[in-house]
């Protein structure tokens, strides 16, 4: 979230911000945030000096009391002052959560760099990497090459658990485990730590990598508990250093988390109901950094320069989209999305996303570090996708079929599946 000082401060900043990310409803948030502040302080002013002024007059009615004197004088004067307290508590905090739920609400500080523009199609391709190849043979979609070789069943997940769910069979396993080892191992020589955290979350601790009001009706949620399955890593490791404060010395601390990612994907009814693409379930290995705000633009350029390598590894054709204002998450100051090429569709698809954070996640996990001049400030959070197993595997079963109706495996997953070419099994 932002600093309420920071808001304060810069007003028209927050408000140009808004204007950037078209989101106009909120602009008249900025001046009620701040006139509910100064209200605020002035309400809790009030508060403590009452709270002073009945302790003071118990203390003197217990004097009296021991000197055997008259108190009713003082129990008239300190008769009214408990209600005054209520009053003012309950206006106190009235204030304090309609000022929190707005703050909580306003997007991040856009970067200076980000593009300008409403939607995906203002979103500026700055750099496309591999040939797009033409293959003398008709592509298959993913999911109807996938089950032609018997290594997907969507039907029987359908009924066992719903649309948008998948059974993987036979070899597809094996590229499904050999994607998340490929990427561990990548990140592990990177001298990233591995971590594979909870797949739960109380609200808490997800609130502070999240807008919990927007993602709300994407999670899901525990019935009668204070849970919440993750949507990525990313939330998860975000919390791990809740109500921390580092030295800056271990500073950046990288994390590969790796995990399976549930998301309820609303908003997208209709849309690629068809094979593993958009999907209620799945493994990701999610890069993430903790840092100083010095070190944060080398690191975003390192997360970005990984998850390139990675699908450059994978010979998968691909494009760099830096997303525009309007398209920019709330929680990020910018992010470039990794799309891939899908020969089937003959479109660029969304695999991956690099985003830096600035301190908006710390502010709201309370996670902070202490400087070299012995200050304490929050940390600068950034994450990038290093490798999501469905679409990866969706965009490997168009870009390595062959024309005889088999599968060959990208070189550098041979060893962990065992095989150079996957043929139809029997069913």
């Amino acid at each position: 979230m932002l600093d309420i000082k920071f808001i304060k401060n810069n007003p028209s900043l927050v408000k140009e911000n808004l204007k950037k990310r078209f989101q106009k409803e909120k602009i008249p948030w900025v001046e009620e945030i701040i006139k509910g502040y100064d209200n605020s302080i002035k309400i809790k002013k009030e508060l403590d000096e009452s709270r002073h002024k009945r302790n003071i007059i118990s203390e003197e009615i217990n004097l009296l009391k021991k000197q055997g004197k008259d108190i009713s004088n003082k129990v008239k004067e300190i008769k009214d002052i408990p209600h005054r307290i209520s009053a003012l508590e309950e206006n106190y905090n009235h204030l304090q959560k309609n000022i929190k739920d707005k703050v909580h609400n306003l997007p991040n500080i856009l970067d200076k760099s980000v593009p300008l523009g409403e939607n995906e199609q203002k979103n500026k391709v700055i750099k496309k990497v591999g040939a797009i190849k033409k293959p003398k043979f008709a592509v298959k979609n993913h999911a109807d090459f996938a089950s032609s070789l018997n290594l997907l069943d969507i039907e029987k997940a359908s009924k066992v658990a719903g649309a948008r769910f998948y059974y993987l069979k036979n070899d597809l396993v094996k590229l499904n485990q050999a994607l998340l080892n490929f990427a561990l191992d990548f990140l592990s020589k990177k001298k990233f730590t591995l971590i594979q955290p909870p797949y739960m979350l109380n609200k808490k601790s997800l609130s502070g990598a999240i807008t919990f009001s927007t993602f709300e009706d994407t999670i899901y949620k525990i019935d009668n508990e204070d849970l919440y399955l993750i949507g990525t890593a990313e939330h998860a490791i975000n919390a791990y250093h809740i109500d921390e404060v580092i030295d800056e010395k271990s500073l950046p601390l990288r994390y590969a988390g790796i995990s399976p990612c549930f998301r309820k994907e609303a908003g997208a009814h209709g849309k690629d109901t068809k094979g593993i693409f958009r999907v209620h379930q799945f493994e990701k290995v999610e890069q993430f950094v903790f840092c100083t705000p010095a070190q944060a633009e080398k690191e975003f350029n390192l997360l970005l320069k990984n998850v390139s390598d990675i699908y450059k590894a994978l010979k998968l054709p691909f494009r760099l989209m830096f997303l525009c204002s309007g398209d920019t998450g709330s929680v990020a100051s910018k992010t470039i999305d990794l799309e891939a090429w899908f020969p089937a569709q003959k479109v660029y698809r969304e695999l991956a996303s690099c985003s830096s954070c600035t301190d908006y996640q710390a502010r709201r996990s309370n996670s902070k570090f202490n400087s070299k001049n012995k200050e304490t400030k929050y940390l600068y959070t950034l994450n990038s996708t290093a490798i999501p197993t469905a679409r990866t595997i969706a965009c490997i079963l168009e870009n390595y079929q062959q024309k005889d109706g088999s599968l060959k495996i990208p070189q550098v997953l041979q060893k962990y599946v065992g095989r150079k070419i996957i043929k139809s099994i029997k069913k």
